[in-house]
């Protein structure tokens, strides 16, 4: 059992890196911009098919990887400039409204192009089997580098903020937003390189997620509402407040799924019940962890400074 559950652990920091990466620039994007951004799972879905047209097309994943970036950069870049800039001064009602309208789009673009045939990648060969984490105990490589690379991105995206000129651009448009643009720094040009850089990350994301799951459709709608989750519970505006609500909900998530049909088993007498009452809270279980974050936290677990 214990070996189970340090498996069920990795599995769930794996989650939590690739939910990481996509709230970190969903959080900056709200946080700064004040922009509701529903179409954030669409970027995630470019990138993944960007790259998995590419590896599918040369064989080289290494060739995909760049291929998703900048497929997702140049959208988020296109959608800032066409749709975005046009909602700043707008509610949020309508924000969500356009935004929804961006996801059609790009559902529809997608499948008018590529089909809804799913797409599969193969994990490259250089990280394809496992490791002996712990005797007795083998990982997927793929994942150990998943959750390598993501969080030395966190650990760069916080020197980013932290410790650069633009890092305090950026925080201080989070905050400041009109003292900003007095100071004469182009706000506009700020808002394209955030909004570039969320959909950077969240290309990335997908390119990552493409060799663990079928890349198709719809795929970003599937993990954006548990994106948003993760921005609530961690804090909105903190990229801190993102990686630990990120790993908190991707460990929390995870272990719910793999031993919760154990525990109703042996809990109810009957298999068929247990397993579908078992299923349905695995799947409320990240929900249920917000509901009580924002009962003893409101602002989430590490709110961004004011």
């Amino acid at each position: 059992m214990s070996l189970l559950v340090i498996e069920q652990i990795l599995n769930g920091l794996q989650l939590g890196v690739t939910l990481f990466l996509l709230a970190a620039g969903l959080t900056l994007i709200f946080g700064i911009m004040g922009i509701i951004n529903l179409a954030h799972g669409s970027l995630y879905m470019i990138g993944a098919y960007a790259g998995a047209l590419a590896a599918s097309a040369t064989g080289s994943f290494l060739l995909a990887v760049p291929a998703g970036l900048l497929a997702a950069a140049a959208s988020g870049v296109a959608v800032e400039f066409i749709v975005i800039r046009r909602l700043y001064e707008r509610d949020h009602l309508d924000q969500v409204l356009a935004t929804y309208g961006l996801v059609l789009f790009f559902n529809e673009t997608v499948s008018i192009l590529f089909g809804r045939q799913p797409l599969f990648v193969a994990i490259p060969a250089l990280l394809s089997g496992s490791i002996e984490i712990v005797p007795g105990l083998a990982f997927s490589v793929y994942r150990l580098a998943i959750i390598a690379v993501g969080l030395s991105l966190a650990a760069g995206l916080y020197v980013l903020i932290q410790h650069t000129r633009l890092g305090m651009l950026i925080r201080a448009g989070a905050t400041h937003r009109e003292t900003v643009r007095a100071l004469g720094v182009n706000i506009r040009l700020l808002y394209t390189l955030v909004f570039g850089l969320g959909a950077l990350l969240a290309g990335f994301a997908g390119v990552m997620a493409g060799p663990l799951l079928s890349v198709q459709v719809g795929m970003g709608e599937q993990i954006l509402i548990m994106t948003f989750v993760v921005v609530v519970v961690g804090g909105v505006g903190s990229i801190r407040g993102a990686l630990f609500g990120a790993i908190l909900v991707g460990v929390f998530d995870t272990m719910m799924r793999a031993f919760m049909p154990h525990i109703m088993r042996g809990l109810l007498a009957n298999g068929s019940e247990a397993d579908a009452l078992s299923a349905g809270l695995a799947s409320m279980g990240v929900y249920l962890l917000m509901a009580v974050v924002l009962l003893v936290r409101p602002q989430g677990l590490f709110p961004a400074r004011g």
